[in-house]
């Protein structure tokens, strides 16, 4: 059987090697890049000030499955905030705990929609005041689209009951330690699960996986195509070399694997999906506790920012003793203002910004601590092509090509979803594996892919079309 290939060596590819060669199956990871974790990385600077690449929430359970709960710290407290009208809410109860909005959500109990958008969804989930006035504006912000054009699948991601809100919050006042809330999807939540960060950095969590598949992994090795023949996987090329491949699993984003593979068009719809760009502006400032808890959310249209995150408050590790580090969430395009704006003058924007709300920073600011722009951050649910998402969340459409990750899936989830997740494709990788061993498909051959993936090159017009494009 010919090695299946896995592209990216962040946690999904990695976790993905590490099941498949658990499972006795070849396996060969193709890393572009010089280094594995793919965002599953951190760096300080010259100040002492600790950043990740990436927004990253670890729990115990995820800590404990991948080997790495002997270097993880408790996280004693974690909290989110709503700034609205000159006031500070709990999120998500202490908005509730509003008679404007109480009466809202419960007018729109009474009344049934025809739930076609992210603006119908909200509506009918939070009422018409909540929905205005917090939950479109910050939907819109992180995906850069009116409320009216996007999939009411995005509430899946800001859903959660009340009462178990209630529950783990209680339950981590009793025990002093951060319980996760509507962090975890696809296993449950309880009061015996919370928040911990590896010592050394988000990347330590991966080296118990890295030690168990570092003899498969191909640094500094990019896939350049996907070879594709009548609707399945045949092989790749990696710089300039074709090589059989009974299986190609991928953590690129969706809309760029139409480009990488050849043979098939089935996956040019997925280059129309688009990712929102981002814009992460960081501050240091003399003292801590500044925001009203770790994360604010922002509804406000007439700032840049509409998150800021004070990581020290949680992690007071992360920060310099006395000093803490607010992180702002810029939504934006490639090419636009905030883009392309120089970072001093970002700086000064974002100080602006929370002057605004909190007047006394001004004084406390200690400068900038970096900018970080990312072309890929979050999925856009854009009802344009939400049956072409729905589709591709059950498959490629291409035999043996999986995509498996935040952004190989398209889809809003953190760091304990993409192992469970990926563990739960590996079980049909498997058993695709297992049909091919057991009654294979004609055997092309080396010297015949090779001439295949030739072929492709002098005739354009077998290609996918977002590649030929």
């Amino acid at each position: 059987m010919q090695p299946i290939a896995i592209l990216g060596a962040g946690i999904a590819g990695l976790t993905a090697a590490a099941e498949l060669h658990r499972r006795g199956l070849p396996v060969i990871v193709f890393e572009a890049g010089k280094a594995v974790g793919g965002m599953a990385s951190s760096f300080k600077d010259p100040q002492g000030f600790t950043y990740d690449v990436g927004a990253h929430f670890v729990n115990n359970r995820l800590a404990a499955t991948l080997g790495a709960s002997g270097i993880c710290r408790t996280v004693k407290h974690y909290g989110e905030a709503v700034h609205l009208g000159g006031r500070t809410y709990g999120y998500p109860l202490g908005l509730m705990r509003s008679p404007h909005f109480l009466r809202s959500a419960m007018a729109s109990r009474l009344r049934s929609r025809d739930v076609r958008t992210a603006e119908d969804w909200f509506r009918q989930a939070y009422g018409d005041a909540l929905a205005e006035d917090v939950a479109m504006p910050l939907a819109e912000a992180w995906s850069g689209a009116p409320a009216d054009q996007l999939s009411p699948a995005i509430g899946n991601k800001m859903m959660h009951g009340a009462m178990k809100s209630l529950y783990l919050k209680a339950a981590a006042r009793v025990t002093g330690r951060a319980v996760c809330i509507g962090y975890s999807h696809e296993a449950p939540e309880n009061a015996g699960i919370f928040h911990v960060y590896p010592e050394g950095g988000i990347a330590k969590l991966l080296e118990p996986t890295v030690e168990k598949v570092k003899h498969l992994i191909r640094l500094e090795s990019p896939v350049e195509k996907i070879l594709v023949e009548e609707g399945q996987v045949r092989g790749i090329r990696v710089k300039g070399e074709t090589l059989e491949a009974s299986a190609v699993i991928s953590t690129a984003p969706v809309h760029v694997l139409p480009k990488l593979v050849e043979g098939t068009d089935a996956l040019a719809p997925l280059a129309g999906f688009r990712y929102r760009p981002m814009v992460f502006a960081n501050l240091h400032f003399e003292g801590r506790h500044h925001l009203p808890d770790t994360m604010l959310w922002v509804p406000r249209r007439d700032l840049p920012f509409f998150r800021l995150t004070e990581t020290p408050i949680s992690m007071p590790w992360l920060a310099p003793e006395g000093k803490t580090l607010i992180t702002f969430d810029i939504g934006c395009q490639i090419g636009d203002e905030h883009w392309t704006m120089p970072d001093d003058k970002l700086a000064s924007l974002c100080l602006d910004g929370i002057c605004e709300l909190y007047p006394h920073l001004r004084g406390k600011c200690l400068g900038a601590g970096g900018i970080v722009r990312t072309p890929v951050s979050y999925p856009v649910y854009r009802l344009e092509y939400e049956a072409e998402r729905v589709a591709f969340s059950r498959s490629t459409g291409v035999d043996g090509l999986y995509s498996i990750g935040r952004n190989g899936e398209f889809a809003h989830i953190l760091m304990e979803d993409i192992y469970w997740r990926t563990l739960k494709r590996m079980e049909d990788v498997a058993a695709y594996a297992g049909r091919l061993a057991s009654g294979p498909i004609e055997e092309n051959g080396l010297d015949a892919l090779k001439a295949l993936s030739e072929q492709m090159n002098r005739e354009p017009g077998k290609a996918s079309g977002a590649a030929a494009a």
